[in-house]
């Protein structure tokens, strides 16, 4: 499967940022890519105005309508975040996945980025349930959001599921050591669960870009910098598998969580 990573500078004006979005659906789309990722929370940002992105959302309104417009016309999944209402003056962080002019999943952020003197859920609403696997050309694709990469469980929990991809888009703040979490923990992430690993990262002057494609063995295929960029690469079936078989963490674990155990009860009822 041909997959594509997109990062940008996400900027203060929505219209700008869903025509970036939608140009970057076309290149995609015109070189017969099946899964495109763009980055977390890219309805609108800039740096002096922390909040703006949730006083910016939206849900039903023109920007995800333009989304679902630019991909009525071609087979590409579409996997980004923006901000969705709540209540009055705060916000979701939600991933949505825009597949033939719909919106065929949708996740709130489980893990809200209270951290490193960020505190997220002052204006946002965490969700309380994992995202659903989806398939994208014949592979499973478990669905994730920035902070929710320091969390093994999620992805664990994705994987036992059936998910052979791991999708994240990310707004990686910049800071001591962060590039090497990030580089790090993608490649953790891949070989806890022997997933492919597929990261956007939003490259405004606040955050690192980074995006990365990483193999079930943690071995980066594809990467960008700290500009904008897209980025593609090719996932493999037939090498997911004989990773799995390599290194079959999956069947060999002993341990699990309630998290886990409820994820794998629901699956088996």
């Amino acid at each position: 499967m041909k997959v594509a990573v997109g990062q940008f500078a996400v900027g203060p004006h929505w219209q700008d940022n869903a025509s970036i979005c939608t140009e970057l659906m076309a290149q995609a789309a015109a070189t017969d890519t099946s899964l495109l990722v763009l980055p977390e929370a890219v309805l609108a940002r800039q740096d002096d105005m922390p909040d703006l992105s949730v006083q910016s959302a939206q849900y039903s309104g023109a920007y995800i309508t333009q989304l679902r417009e630019a991909s009525r016309n071609n087979n590409l999944t579409t996997v980004l975040t923006l901000h969705t209402p709540t209540t009055q003056g705060r916000a979701a962080n939600t991933l949505i996945a825009v597949r033939a002019g719909e919106i065929i999943a949708e996740y709130q952020k489980i893990h809200l980025y209270d951290a490193f003197n960020v505190q997220e859920s002052r204006l946002v609403d965490a969700g309380d349930e994992i995202a659903p696997v989806i398939t994208v050309d014949g592979m499973n694709i478990g669905l994730m959001t920035c902070y929710d990469l320091r969390f093994p469980d999620q992805a664990l929990a994705l994987a036992l599921q059936g998910a052979q991809v791991l999708v994240l888009p990310a707004a990686w703040l910049r800071g001591p050591h962060k590039e090497k979490h990030w580089e790090t923990l993608l490649a953790a992430r891949a070989l806890d669960t022997t997933c492919y690993v597929v990261a956007s990262g939003e490259c405004g002057n606040k955050n690192i870009g980074q995006s990365r494609v990483i193999d079930p063995l943690g071995v980066t295929i594809a990467a960008a910098a700290e500009s904008p960029a897209l980025i593609f690469a090719t996932l493999d079936t037939e090498r997911l598998v004989k990773v799995r078989q390599m290194l079959p963490v999956l069947k060999n674990r002993r341990f699990t969580t309630p998290q886990l155990i409820r994820s794998e009860s629901d699956k088996d009822d």
